[in-house]
């Protein structure tokens, strides 16, 4: 029986395995304060740990105790100015003495709660446990690693469709000259001079030759008997001269994305607009930065024009316009033929619009996700951000904008393209999970890129 002692030291003095046991135990309810923290924080504060409050009462194991009723009791109570030995206590008007509620209370009771911290890995971990990435046999997205064939010089034994002809013949000529192998030509050559003298041996009135003759004769058969001994001995290939080539796989880094950011900032998007349009592409960002190692970020943002800016001229830049959003489309288009090969990048897109655009824009916008983007990309999201006042009314097909009705039918012919609406700061988490849920990754896991 094999008895292992682990006696690595645990992090910074603390029990590592009862911290895990207690996570397991306590996971529900872990999850749980995690949600309610995302609620109170900031998109970009997600990137940290933090410390969650669980209540004492979820944390309750069962135990024996005495029962409250029956028996005698003694009890000493310090400080006491009100009863003497013999006085009858009162019951409490609650009954057996009730437990403190969750709030704390003037007289100072109720009912503890448990803190615990949250390491950055934790936090994020359960912040992320039912979001997967979508369309994952796409260049080999299930591996974060893409492997390349590539030859890997020689080798004694493999399969017959690998033999390496030119190599074998080379060892099997070096090994029969090295032996001295007879050659065809050589035996060829014994067999014809032997056949001469016996003919001349015919045509002599005595029917044998002359000594020297003879003598000669038989050299020449030991001659051959020796030189189809030899060849037999020594094949013409032997295993040893077999050489396979050798293939090896190597790894081809893929584990690298780059995010479109895309959004409307036209004259018609209000500064509340772009706040949640800003936390859903942090969100992204650090969803992405969780399955790659390394994630570009390109900020296009359009109003009739459309430009690649950096991040603080996307998000605080004053400029506004007209809204036609296919130029948005065309930069984006431009971007990824120039810098962003498709064989090399995984390649998402997060559009962010209040659905106004150019009336007769929405054909050409449709035309380029469908032929020009949409093939290139792992996953496409566009989220329409409305004013809670109009939400109601955008529900109804009468309602809608006029990019929503735009993108609708492409986003029911092509599994790799969303659209959502966003109305307040609580809908962008929601929304975000619906998008990225797992059931919906292995949906779109079938779709071949």
């Amino acid at each position: 029986m094999l008895y292992i002692v682990d006696r690595r030291k645990n992090p910074k003095g603390k029990s590592l395995g009862n911290r895990q046991r207690f996570m397991r135990r306590a996971k529900a309810q872990i999850k749980k304060a995690v949600e309610d923290t995302i609620r109170t924080r900031g998109i970009t504060d997600i990137n940290s740990g933090d410390s969650i409050t669980i209540p004492g009462k979820t944390l309750h194991e069962p135990g024996f105790h005495h029962a409250r009723r029956g028996g005698d009791r003694n009890y000493v109570l310090p400080g006491n100015k009100k009863f003497v030995p013999g006085d009858r206590i009162a019951r409490p008007q609650s009954g057996d003495g009730g437990a403190g509620g969750s709030q704390a209370s003037p007289d100072g009771d109720g009912e503890d709660e448990f803190q615990f911290t949250l390491s950055r890995d934790e936090f994020l971990d359960i912040f992320f446990e039912d979001l997967e990435l979508p369309d994952l046999l796409k260049k080999s997205l299930k591996q974060t690693t893409a492997f390349r064939t590539a030859r890997a010089g020689f080798s004694s034994d493999g399969t017959p469709a690998n033999l390496s002809l030119v190599r074998t013949m080379r060892n099997s000529l070096a090994r029969r000259i090295g032996l001295r192998r007879p050659k065809t030509a050589e035996i060829r050559d014994l067999e014809e001079k032997i056949a001469a003298l016996q003919a001349k041996a015919e045509k002599r009135p005595s029917g044998k030759l002359t000594k020297p003759d003879e003598d000669t004769l038989h050299m020449l058969l030991a001659d051959l008997e020796e030189a189809k001994r030899r060849m037999k001995a020594i094949p013409f290939i032997d295993p040893i001269d077999t050489r396979y080539n050798q293939f090896q796989q190597i790894p081809d880094p893929n584990t690298q994305a780059v995010m479109f950011c895309l959004m409307d900032v036209s004259g018609s998007m209000s500064e509340q607009m772009k706040e949640l349009a800003k936390r859903f592409f942090m969100l992204l960002h650090l969803f992405l930065h969780r399955r790659y190692e390394h994630v570009d970020v390109v900020f296009i943002r359009h109003t009739s024009r459309a430009a690649e800016v950096d991040e603080e001229t996307f998000f605080y830049s004053r400029e506004t316009g007209g809204t036609i959003v296919s130029t948005a489309l065309e930069e984006m288009k431009r971007v990824l033929k120039d810098r962003y090969p498709t064989d090399q990048w995984n390649i998402y897109a997060a559009q962010a619009s209040d659905g106004d655009n150019y009336s007769n824009d929405g054909a050409k916008c449709t035309a380029l996700l469908a032929e020009d983007l949409l093939p290139k990309c792992q996953y496409y999201a566009y989220i329409e951000i409305t004013d809670e006042r109009e939400a109601e009314i955008f529900s109804s097909a009468e309602g809608e904008t006029a990019l929503w009705k735009a993108y609708a039918p492409v986003a029911r012919a092509n599994a790799r393209f969303a659209l959502k609406r966003v109305t307040k700061a609580a809908d962008i988490f929601p929304v975000f999970r619906e998008l990225f849920a797992k059931n919906r990754a292995e949906k779109l896991s079938g779709v071949k890129g």
